[in-house]
């Protein structure tokens, strides 16, 4: 058993320093395309990739209830599609620049995650929440804006960066209480198979109806290279083991294990784009990261109780 979560653990931490690089190294150059056209490409690329090797997952549809499709859907929707636009449109934004800001914003999920737990759950809000996830949303603010008063009018693309940052840790916090609900039924090839084909579906659909399908034309070399080397590792393939390492542990080790993610893409930062956090950056991150642990901790101990 421990070493099933050791390994659970380890694989989790893997998929977040993966996803590190990639908002870092990876997505920020495919700048010169559409977003939502990118989210399309990073999709149904890798579902088709799945489809080699995962094709017998299809026999899963005759298990599929209405409760599952919707669910399934929703996580797309939400995870997949919302989530990765915000994102991708966050670090487009910053221009290779605050990228370490853009992607520490976005490890407030869990605050949306808690909260949407709570309200479909028909659970009460405990005080724990109301602290942590103020002290969380302070520190993201000084992360941000240092001791600044937001300047609407200088043209900087941070304010803007930092809403769609927030907008993907809200679509994403809800897609892992929906995650959380179909792993408990499906395996996680089941799960990973399918968030990436409804995926492809619904941005199918939005690329078709805005007309973004004529940046096939724009695509580079170097993009498709990005895109395939995106749809293998930082995609689907940390997904995986993300879905894979949460059905072996708890929720609040996951968290732990995913903190990977901010401290490769600050390291990553740093190196390949010589962008460095002030000192007061520096206290908001190391507070906005803690007062998430421990956000996560109490949550799970009310959850040990029941």
């Amino acid at each position: 058993m421990k070493r099933e979560k050791l390994i659970g653990a380890f694989a989790i931490s893997i998929a977040a320093a993966l996803w590190g690089v990639d908002g870092i190294v990876l997505t920020p150059n495919l700048h010169n395309l559409n977003v939502a056209f990118v989210v399309f490409i990073l999709h149904i690329l890798a579902f088709m990739i799945m489809n080699t090797f995962l094709f017998r997952e299809y026999r899963e549809l005759k298990r599929f209830d209405r409760s599952d499709f919707i669910t399934f859907f929703l996580i797309a929707l939400l995870g997949g599609a919302l989530g990765t636009m915000s994102m991708v449109h966050a670090l487009f934004l910053v221009n290779f620049e605050k990228l370490t800001i853009v992607i520490l914003l976005q490890k407030l999920q869990p605050i949306f995650a808690i909260a949407l737990a709570v309200i479909f759950l028909k659970e009460r809000m405990k005080r724990y929440y109301f602290f942590w996830a103020s002290i969380a949303i302070l520190a993201g603010y000084f992360l941000t804006f240092g001791f600044s008063v937001p300047n609407f009018d200088t043209g900087d693309n941070t304010m803007k960066a930092a809403l769609f940052s927030l907008l993907a840790a809200f679509a994403f916090g809800s897609s892992t209480v929906l995650s959380k609900k179909i792993l408990g039924k499906y395996s996680f090839q089941t799960a990973t198979f399918y968030r990436y084909g409804f995926t492809s579906l619904i941005m199918l659909v939005i690329v078709l109806s805005a007309g973004s399908y004529v940046q096939f034309e724009n695509i580079t070399n170097e993009n498709w290279l990005i895109f395939f080397i995106i749809a293998v590792t930082t995609g689907s393939g940390a997904i995986f083991l993300y879905y894979y390492g949460l059905k072996k542990v708890r929720a609040v080790i996951a968290t732990i294990c995913e903190l990977f993610f901010p401290v490769t893409a600050i390291i990553l930062d740093y190196i390949i784009n010589d962008q460095k956090l002030s000192w007061v950056q520096w206290v908001s991150a190391i507070v906005l990261l803690l007062a998430i642990i421990n956000l996560n901790l109490a949550n799970s101990r009310r959850a040990a109780k029941k």
